[in-house]
């Protein structure tokens, strides 16, 4: 291993999420209670439009199933990345393959969701072209998770 390749702890990506998130605390917090979940929305609404065109489509379809199938998840940026929330936690996000230079999206789900099934179940799904019936799927799980 060269000096070069020499481990560091966090990587590039790794770090620019964590400043998006000090950001996001900041500005949460110099908001305070006047804050709307149409300010939010805003935000994660334009977060998602500056996402790589297929990054930005299943975005656009993950943020229109919570909405339909769990409006009362409050859509938020986490990490940079939108989320949706119950009672302040994060209960479902949504994290783009080009933020992590990952081969596929991701759609996860935190401690708060309901999803516990068994002794073992998935915390994340990836995504690359959701069918009719995935999307139905993801539908259902996003019920289940803010339930």
């Amino acid at each position: 291993m060269t000096a070069a390749e020499k481990y560091d702890g966090f990587t590039d990506e790794e770090r620019d999420a964590m400043k998006e998130r000090a950001k996001e605390l900041k500005t949460a917090k110099r908001r305070g209670p006047r804050a709307t979940k149409a300010d939010a929305e805003g935000e994660v609404l334009a977060k998602i439009a500056e996402m790589p065109e297929a990054d930005r489509v299943l975005a656009e379809r993950i943020h229109a199933i919570v909405k339909a199938d769990a409006p009362d998840l409050t859509p938020r940026l986490w990490y940079g990345m939108p989320a949706y929330a119950k009672n302040g936690k994060v209960v479902c996000f949504f994290q783009s393959a080009h933020k992590f230079k990952s081969r596929y999206a991701t759609l996860g789900f935190n401690d708060p969701a309901n999803l516990d099934e068994g002794t073992m179940w998935p915390t994340a799904y990836a995504l690359t072209t959701p069918t009719a019936a995935d999307e139905a799927r993801i539908g259902d799980l996003i019920k289940k998770a803010a339930s």
